[in-house]
């Protein structure tokens, strides 16, 4: 049986992380990247807030029977242009 040994980070580890941080961005820049990182977390969560509310909206309207209307002739492929041109924004 192997055991694996997992990091753990003292104060020391920190400090000198924090220090390195300090040389290659400087103290100007600390504020900023610490207000983008908690911009950058808080985007996270919320968006799992999100999708936590949306998944059992979804399945209560499967539940109950609720069916996709079917797309008028021809607005198929109006469709599928969209989703390429939504995915090639999300992307770039």
């Amino acid at each position: 049986m192997r055991s694996y040994l997992v990091a753990t980070f003292g104060i020391w580890e920190l400090l000198i992380i924090l220090a390195i941080v300090l040389v290659i961005f400087g103290a100007g820049k600390l504020p900023q990247i610490g207000d983008a990182f908690g911009r950058a977390i808080r985007n996270f969560r919320r968006s799992f807030k999100e999708e936590a509310r949306e998944v059992p909206a979804d399945a209560r309207r499967l539940e109950d029977g609720e069916r996709a209307e079917p797309l008028p002739p021809g607005s198929a492929a109006r469709v599928e242009e969209e989703e390429r041109a939504k995915s090639t924004v999300e992307r770039g």
